[in-house]
């Protein structure tokens, strides 16, 4: 890890990259032993990460005389799960194109299905022992302008189309009640979301699995997956079924550059704040803070008692490259901070203390899938676009009741059933059109978001919508 100074009072002497915060606060983990040769098992997992260590998770609980091994190129959390801002909510990507392609109800039931998973998360953290800080406070997403306002209220009708009516719409007053973003004229709250660790999440859930039995190699890189094969420098490991759960790092697999995009996101974490600055921004009920933006911004309060925010930085590097230990950019950590400092003009002061990177796995169509081919036995699940942390669970319990099926242990299932399951899904373009398109793409989200700040009475969703169906968001 580094450190440097900044020409912004709130960056200087932040500590850049170490992976992340949440491994600077809660250690790096002591390594597992790597693949020692050829090996057999009935199933192998290619990724320690939320998706990977889920699914090992519940193929145990399901069919304890499963030898399942996990395969990590680093260690367990060293991605996203490791990285990520500790939002466990209830978002899903792809929802409303699989509305369109498979009816609303079945979009309904995915949706509903994702507000049952914060609950299971927690359930099972609770259920292991595993002590994440997490803490229900919900999701509150705000918005300082009137545009935003606009947004803010089709958000909110269309999540209640979708069956969740347990929703809340706040005006001014109102959402300065729960946390005094400045400007904020707006807001929308949901119940089904949580804060947490996300490295004491990875680093239990690692544990769990351990216990019951699953193998875990790390510092293994997988660098070939075929049929009954999951290829590394050490050995190669067999088994019926192989799981691709590699989410922003599928790039670096042999015929998988162009799969996922790793799409890069940042994050800052500030010095812990004093209760007098606590008073002057509320956030008593520590729910998750996103905000309305086309480049939208997402945060939760620590149980330490920091702000950690992140946004989008530089959001892609050409061939689909990935950062290296988590270092970013100076410009990034000073676009964070004045974030910061625009929500919460007293905090103009405070230190950030750490900056951090990682990908996040976005498919072309921005859908999350889950798939098994039974002709091969090869299973994979993610392009989350940044909605993980529950997601994954979710995806897990779908590919574990999907080798399930396929084995003769069960039928078809609710999980098996939902629309996004064997969804398939084209590639990206070849380089530089990818680069240009994701540039193009979040420049023209910065140019929307500045004129609507400038010009508060001015609209830019249809700028950004031109983004979006460019990129094929929409």
């Amino acid at each position: 890890m580094s450190s440097w100074a900044s020409s912004a009072v709130g960056t200087v002497g932040a500590v850049n990259g170490g992976v992340s915060f949440w491994y600077a606060d809660d250690g790096l983990p002591a390594v597992r032993e790597p693949l020692a040769g050829d090996a057999s098992a009935d199933v192998v997992i290619v990724g320690g990460g939320y998706t990977g260590l889920w699914t090992a998770y519940y193929l145990k609980k399901a069919a304890p005389f499963l030898r399942v091994t996990v395969l990590e190129q680093k260690f367990c959390g060293y991605g996203a799960s490791g990285r990520n801002g500790g939002w466990l909510y209830n978002g899903v990507a792809g929802r409303d194109r699989y509305a369109k392609l498979h009816g609303h109800d079945a979009a309904v039931r995915l949706q509903k299905a994702m507000n049952d998973t914060v609950d299971e998360v927690i359930r099972v953290a609770e259920a292991e022992g595993i002590d994440a800080d997490v803490h229900k406070g919900g999701v509150l997403e705000v918005a300082t302008t009137p545009a935003q306002l606009a947004r803010l209220k089709a958000f909110h009708e269309h999540e209640l189309s979708y069956g969740e009516k347990d929703r809340e719409l706040y005006g001014a007053r109102e959402t300065a009640a729960r946390v005094r973003v400045a400007d904020a004229v707006g807001s929308a709250w949901t119940p089904h979301g949580a804060r947490l660790h996300p490295v004491k999440l990875v680093k239990g859930l690692a544990a769990a699995v351990e216990a019951l039995g699953v193998t875990i190699h790390e510092s293994t890189p997988v660098t070939e997956i075929r049929p009954k094969h999951a290829v590394t420098p050490y050995g190669t490991v067999r088994a019926p079924y192989i799981l691709r759960c590699t989410e922003g790092f599928t790039a670096a697999l042999k015929g998988q550059k162009r799969t996922w995009l790793p799409m890069n996101s940042s994050m800052i974490a500030t010095e812990p704040l004093t209760d007098e600055q606590w008073a002057s921004i509320g956030w008593e009920g520590r729910e998750t803070l996103g905000d309305m933006a086309h480049a939208y911004m997402y945060a939760q309060r620590t149980a330490d008692g920091r702000i950690a925010l992140g946004g989008r930085g530089v959001p892609y590097r050409f061939g689909s490259r990935t950062d290296n230990d988590g270092r970013t950019q100076r410009a990034t950590v000073e676009a964070l901070h004045d974030i910061l400092t625009r929500f919460f003009p007293a905090l103009a002061g405070v230190r950030v203390a750490h900056a951090w990177s990682g990908v996040l796995g976005v498919p072309r169509d921005w859908c999350a899938t889950v798939t098994l081919d039974r002709s091969t036995g090869l299973g994979w699940a993610g392009g989350y676009v940044g909605s993980g942390v529950a997601t994954t669970n979710l995806a897990a319990r779908t590919l574990t009741d999907l080798v399930q099926q396929d084995s003769g242990q069960s039928g078809p299932t609710d999980l098996t059933t939902l629309p996004w399951t064997n969804h398939k899904v084209r590639k990206w373009e070849p380089e530089p059109l990818r680069w240009l398109g994701v540039q193009a793409m979040y420049a023209t989200y910065r140019s929307a978001d500045q004129r609507e700040r400038l010009h508060p009475s001015s609209d830019s969703s249809r700028l950004a919508q031109v983004a979006d169906r460019v990129s094929g968001r929409h």
